[in-house]
């Protein structure tokens, strides 16, 4: 979940905050969020980075935001020309937000699953796999090594698949999967961000 943001001054909207698409094709849009308790900010400095990472990685792929909350991560690979993207999200405002903000972009190629991730991730993926997954967890609850152990385990990837993961940056305990590569990391402040590349087994 991301993205906490400052108050919206717009009093015409019924949501709480913003985030703002840094770019491609949606450059500079601002989208309402529902201020829910979880949600945590993720700075367009730190989605600068992440981007920058995933710079020509992006176009035309299929990608999975896991703990959607704003949809920050999704809606800026949208932007990037993502082919499409399943952005799942528990709680049902944050759920209902990602939904008004797809339409408000004219997304066809955007989906909204308003489930637990965990449970959701626990199910065999009988469909494509995904190119490019987002693991943003709220902090100190444990989901992020159990997310990704269901991505490895339960066909979500594909050979080469890029996986970001952000956890709090005190949490000594996380490991990837072992056929998973480290690519990049950064710590910031209380996040510490991974991208890893799957590796066939």
């Amino acid at each position: 979940m991301r993205n906490k943001t400052a108050k919206n001054k717009d009093t015409n909207t019924s949501s709480d905050g913003f985030i703002r698409v840094i770019s491609g094709q949606f450059r500079g849009r601002k989208l309402p969020v529902k201020d829910v308790q979880g949600l945590r900010p993720t700075t367009d400095r730190i989605k600068e980075t992440v981007f920058n990472w995933l710079m020509q990685d992006t176009r035309d792929t299929n990608v999975l935001d896991c703990f959607a909350g704003s949809g920050g991560l999704g809606f800026e690979a949208l932007s990037r020309f993502a082919k499409s993207a399943t952005l799942i999200e528990l709680d049902s405002s944050a759920a209902k937000q990602l939904e008004l903000n797809i339409t408000t972009l004219k997304l066809q190629n955007a989906h909204v699953k308003n489930t637990n991730t965990l449970s959701f991730l626990e199910q065999k993926n009988l469909n494509a796999p995904f190119d490019l997954v987002f693991v943003d967890p709220p902090f100190h609850k444990n989901l992020a090594q159990t997310s990704c152990a269901f991505l490895e385990k339960n066909q979500w990837l594909n050979s080469k698949s890029l996986i970001y993961v952000e956890v709090e940056s005190d949490l000594k305990s996380f490991e990837a999967p072992s056929n998973w590569l480290l690519l990049k990391e950064k710590k910031a402040g209380q996040v510490f961000c991974r991208l890893y590349q799957r590796q066939a087994n």
